[in-house]
């Protein structure tokens, strides 16, 4: 995988520090997502709560007991969710996701920005949260895959960047069903694009999340700071593994 991404990078003309590798990791157990951690992954990411909820305060306090045992140093990690939300589920994100890449309606917004709150309040986090637009260029998409039209960022944008517990970092994309090659470059130019947009307003938004197992080249060329990979990583993903 690393190989692929150095080669991507390179021929992008770009630094492989600029991008970053995020785990995809559901459906797979705590045990994966510690050996992965052992071999230096710091970017992990979930998007079913229920699984999660469990696995990631696991994987926290085993990385510290690590360090706290003196058999290793604990690595910090960062947790990311990366598949859609629903508003009811804000509060159990709140316990121990990093940042969301799926905010696509003002509603989210404000039932992040509560949770965010109660669990600071309850000394269940430290920080806020940080919140990526995910943003639809697919127009046949069906309705669970999410996301916003370009028109509509800069409403949601500015409602997140005026919340009290969440941080705006950037835009999110998947690209259209079935697209490969050159649609799929499209679809993450115009993302590339619509970030540029956003990065004038907001500076600090500036991360760009695009890439799977099957389209990271092309997202890279388009400059993608984040990548979301998780077969090409542990292979196929199935319930009950």
């Amino acid at each position: 995988m690393q190989g692929r991404i150095t080669q991507a990078v390179q021929a992008a003309g770009r630094d492989s520090d600029d991008v970053a590798l995020i785990a995809v990791t559901k459906f797979f157990p705590l045990s994966d997502c510690q050996l992965l951690l052992e071999m230096g992954q710091v970017d992990f990411g979930e998007s079913r709560d229920q699984e999660a909820s469990e696995k990631i305060p696991d994987l926290r306090d085993w990385a510290q007991a690590r360090g706290d045992n003196g058999t290793s140093d604990s690595r910090p990690f960062t947790t990311h969710f990366v598949g859609q939300v629903q508003s009811k589920k804000a509060r159990s994100l709140a316990r121990y996701v990093d940042v969301v890449h799926s905010v696509d309606r003002p509603k989210l917004v404000t039932a992040l920005d509560r949770a965010v709150q109660h669990a600071c309040e309850a000394g269940e986090r430290s920080e806020g949260m940080g919140a990526l637009i995910q943003v639809n260029f697919d127009s046949d998409a069906a309705a669970d895959r999410g996301g916003v039209s370009p028109s509509e960022v800069p409403a949601l944008a500015e409602k997140i960047a005026r919340s009290d517990h969440l941080r705006l970092l950037g835009l999110m994309a998947v690209a259209p069903q079935g697209a490969q090659g050159q649609e799929a470059q499209e679809a993450f130019d115009s993302l590339a694009a619509a970030c540029h947009d956003l990065k004038q307003v907001y500076p600090q938004a500036n991360w760009m999340s695009a890439g799977m197992s099957g389209d990271l080249e092309e997202a890279i060329n388009a400059g993608a700071t984040h990548l979301r990979v998780g077969g090409a990583i542990l292979g196929s993903r199935y319930p009950g593994r």
